[in-house]
């Protein structure tokens, strides 16, 4: 497959554009007053974010909920906030198919941190009733942008619920820059997505699959009477300088992380993950994590010779099911799918899968 030579994006991405040298349209179309100006509105969330943690403390039985994966980001958050900022946190994980590697990393950091932590275990044939039929009838972004911020929304609506009901005033969430898409999220929700947007994917909604009960676990404010509090939902690390690299590296030096290997964000990954994977390189022909990284190499917060061979070797494991690639044929025995079924059948709709667009603070 033919990438960017300086960001290692495919070619078969839109808007790539590759010229005669290689180089792919986003990279000629970045300057330096463009890398400028996104560092100056980093300093300017900065600034809030410091505000922000200075200003929780004290305002509920704890300062914020920080939403806890297991992977490198998420750890990292979670001990800067405990440790650095001196913050009285509460862990929360939604275990919904974390992996054992995953697993080994939360235990490792609740303990050596000794944080309060919530594990919230949905029930699993609804998470796999909703995978079945989105990944049925995914829309052209794909299996990852159609299954991954349906997932993500849950995940995101069960830190919200908990936050409300006991009065915390922040939720904080691991995402690198680039996560979620900027469309949902750079920095925060903003306060329309919060307080007046109901998260419930219309198509869910529309496919007539699913009760009332279980549609009601994406995030609706509506169902809050007038003057509950309504938190505020931050990235920190959309706000803090970021390097991937230095995040794998700082986990493993302070002890909450036990090797590199699990800190890689290839190791701590979601096992669905696979199959959305297979399913995008098999539709889409790359693998839809490939423009998140690139835009990660773009602006130097990630290693373009780590995922030059990181990467293919991802790719290679997918597209043989072997080592980790196993996982797509897990997944699909769980889910009683065949690859035939991993079908696009729908065109991109952001306003309607996604509550309005996020504030770029």
């Amino acid at each position: 497959m033919s990438h960017c030579k300086k960001c290692l994006l495919p070619g078969a991405v839109a808007g790539a554009d590759l010229d005669a040298a290689g180089v792919c349209a986003f990279c000629r179309a970045t300057t330096r007053s463009d890398l400028a100006s996104a560092e100056q509105a980093r300093q300017r969330r900065e600034q809030d974010l410091d505000a922000t943690l200075r200003e929780c403390r004290g305002r509920g039985p704890f300062d914020a909920v920080v939403c806890l994966s297991g992977g490198k980001d998420s750890i990292y958050l979670l001990y800067k906030l405990k440790v650095e900022y001196g913050l009285n946190v509460l862990a929360f994980t939604t275990d919904m198919n974390i992996p054992e590697i995953a697993w080994d990393n939360i235990r490792r950091t609740i303990e050596k941190l000794d944080v309060e932590h919530v594990v919230h275990r949905p029930e699993h044939e609804f998470y796999r009733k909703m995978y079945r039929y989105l990944l049925r009838n995914q829309e052209e972004r794909g299996a990852v942008r159609t299954v991954c911020y349906a997932c993500a929304t849950l995940f995101e609506s069960d830190a919200l619920q908990l936050a409300v009901e006991k009065g915390i005033p922040l939720v904080l969430a691991g995402y690198s820059p680039g996560q979620p898409e900027p469309d949902r999220m750079v920095y925060e929700f903003s306060r329309e997505m919060l307080c007046e947007a109901d998260w419930t994917p219309p198509d869910l909604q529309q496919s007539g699959l699913f009760t009332e009960d279980e549609l009601a676990r994406f995030w609706n404010p509506l169902r809050y009477g007038k003057g509950v509090a309504i938190p505020r939902y931050i990235a920190p690390f959309h706000a803090w300088p970021y390097s991937q690299e230095e995040n794998m590296r700082k986990v493993v030096e302070l002890g909450l992380i036990s090797s590199a290997r699990s800190a890689s964000p290839v190791h701590s990954n979601c096992p669905l993950n696979w199959l959305l994977m297979y399913s995008d390189l098999k539709n889409l022909g790359y693998n839809p994590y490939a423009p998140e990284f690139a835009a990660l190499i773009r602006e130097g917060k990630a290693s373009r010779l780590r995922w030059k061979f990181m990467m293919p070797f991802v790719n290679f494991m997918i597209r043989r099911q072997v080592l980790l690639g196993k996982q797509v044929r897990k997944s699909l025995k769980w889910l009683a799918l065949k690859p035939s079924d991993l079908r696009i059948t729908q065109r991109a709709s952001s306003a309607q899968r996604h509550p309005p667009r996020a504030d770029a603070a």
